[in-house]
């Protein structure tokens, strides 16, 4: 979740109450959805950032994330009624990934985490870029007694993230032995957190929900702790996520994509009576879809990047979303829309144009790593 184009309904640049630690860290800055956010460090960038995470501790300033309170008798019932996921699967303390999808064609608005705090009370966490749009769809659908709350900028949040992050978060005597997709509350540095297990890495980790006032505290007091700590940038979460082959909405999830063409229909209540879309993707279920989200790993020493065509025997059959260079498996990894045709299983080579060159690719099912969550 980590989007980098700005919203239509508010042109502001926005920066993180962590901006100025970021500037003496030396940090090179890049929008996302409307936010001056950090990318990479100096003395260190991607790859130092990505492999810090995937062997130690890395935190991530994802400020820029939206932060919506939907609150009042019948909140939760209300969001179970509107957002794709089956929120009476989980209790009150737990977490779930779920999406907001378009009623007339099921197409992804965006993809939120929500967090469960009584019926009364429920905290979402949209991209960025979507948050504006999700709280206007959400607004127009409550009913009286449901109070939407959009909390963009009263909040920060970080993401400790890595095989260490528990030891680090144990030494400032913050709650680690949750659940994933559970939260609890805790304290540093005299700011109160939601402490949530969860992550965009597949690795341990925790993201920090905390007052925007608190953040810098907090921060100085996570890298005053622990010496091997690393901040890392927006581009190591990419490869990170790339890696274990999560969808970033924009690219791998869109308006134009739904949740059963991007294999995301685990994240759908499919016997709920009622969600946004719920017509439309029974449907495409049921037909089957035209395409789905797949991986690829270069056979050839070649780097693929969104938009770039994918071939099968001369012909085109899909498009790169998001691809990158691994940094853990050494060599290009993709996810791409492929269309679902006879002859295209796992294992089938197929060839992208590389700016006009033919590399060598193969089909295989994310994640293109062994995630330590499970």
């Amino acid at each position: 979740m980590t989007d980098a184009t700005p919203g239509p309904a508010d042109t502001r640049l926005r920066r993180s109450p962590l901006h100025d630690r970021h500037v003496a860290a030396g940090a090179k800055f890049a929008l996302f959805g409307g936010w001056e956010m950090p990318l990479e460090y100096a003395g260190g960038g991607v790859l130092k950032e990505h492999t810090a995470v995937r062997g130690a501790v890395g935190v991530f300033d994802v400020s820029h994330l939206g932060k919506t309170r939907v609150t009042g008798p019948g909140a939760a019932e209300f969001v179970n009624a509107c957002l794709s996921n089956d929120l009476t699967r989980i209790g009150p303390g737990r977490a779930q990934y779920t999406l907001c999808c378009d009623d007339a064609t099921g197409g992804v608005v965006d993809d939120i985490i929500a967090y469960l705090y009584a019926d009364d009370h429920v905290f979402l966490v949209p991209n960025a870029a979507n948050t504006a749009e999700v709280v206007r769809r959400l607004r127009a659908a409550a009913p009286p007694s449901v109070t939407i709350t959009d909390e963009h900028e009263a909040y920060a949040i970080l993401a400790v993230q890595g095989p260490r992050s528990a030891d680090l978060l144990d030494a400032l005597g913050v709650p680690t032995g949750h659940d994933y997709m559970s939260f609890a509350p805790g304290t540093v540095a005299g700011a109160n957190l939601t402490v949530c297990r969860t992550g965009y890495t597949g690795e341990l980790g925790y993201e920090l929900i905390l007052p925007a006032a608190g953040a810098v505290p907090v921060w100085d007091a996570l890298f005053a702790t622990a010496t091997e700590l690393r901040a890392c940038g927006l581009a190591a979460r990419d490869t990170l996520r790339t890696e274990m082959g999560y969808p970033l909405h924009g690219q791998d999830l869109s308006p134009d994509i739904t949740p059963v063409q991007a294999r995301s229909g685990w994240a759908v209540g499919w016997n709920k009576p009622a969600f946004w879309g719920r017509a439309a993707l029974l449907a495409e279920k049921s037909a089957g879809p035209r395409r789905r989200l797949r991986g690829l790993v270069a056979v050839d020493r070649a780097i693929p990047r969104p938009g770039m065509v994918v071939h099968h025997r001369d012909t085109p059959v899909g498009a790169i979303t998001s691809g990158t260079f691994s940094p853990t498996r050494k060599q290009g990894i993709a996810l791409a829309l492929i269309d679902t045709e006879p002859g295209l299983d796992d294992g089938t080579e197929v060839e992208v144009d590389i700016r006009g060159r033919r590399a060598s690719m193969r089909l295989v099912r994310p994640p293109f790593v062994d995630p330590s969550v499970r």
